[in-house]
């Protein structure tokens, strides 16, 4: 991760004790996309500059109610990092997380950060190919709920249209 992209988040956010922040950077990631790779090396740097990251295998033990432990975390947060990737909308628990993070960004001025992984940010912003595909697969799976789907489609377009970076092929370009 780039040195000044680290040293403006230790800059732009207080220390997680100071007001209701405990941690620096939430980050919202689908596992199998990028957990050993992209997500690994991200968390390291963050943590190595000093940077209190939560991320959902570090912290949680084992039996405990995953759901309410990542969302009071992402409530905890500062800064929310979503590493979208090509599979990330085909998670129904990365389409929760990501509604909670747009929750807290609008009632608590939470930072969202938006990292399109070897993804199309137009294929994110315009639900577009496997983004597009994994809405159509929730819509027909929750028939009797497509509120939720229409919640999750909603933060996500919230979130494609906030300022963020494309990784793509370990380059990345600011937009």
């Amino acid at each position: 991760m780039d040195s000044n992209i680290t040293t403006e988040l230790v800059a732009s956010s207080p220390s997680p004790s100071t007001n209701s922040w405990k941690y620096h950077v939430f980050l919202s990631f689908r596992g199998e996309d990028t957990r050993y790779s992209f997500t690994d090396h991200l968390h390291s740097s963050l943590l190595s500059r000093g940077i209190n990251t939560f991320r959902d295998d570090d912290q949680l033990e084992r039996g405990q109610d995953i759901s309410r432990e990542v969302y009071q975390a992402i409530k905890e947060s500062r800064i929310s990092i979503i590493l979208f990737s090509e599979n990330y909308a085909s998670s129904t628990r990365c389409l929760e997380e990501l509604a909670k993070i747009i929750e807290f960004k609008n009632s608590q001025d939470q930072i969202v950060i938006p990292v399109y992984y070897k993804v199309d940010p137009a294929n994110v912003k315009k639900q577009m190919g496997a983004i597009g595909e994994a809405f159509a697969h929730h819509e027909n799976k929750f028939k009797e709920n497509l509120e939720m789907v229409e919640r999750w489609r909603a933060a996500l377009t919230d979130a494609a249209n906030l300022p963020g970076m494309n990784f793509n092929n370990y380059e990345y370009v600011y937009f």
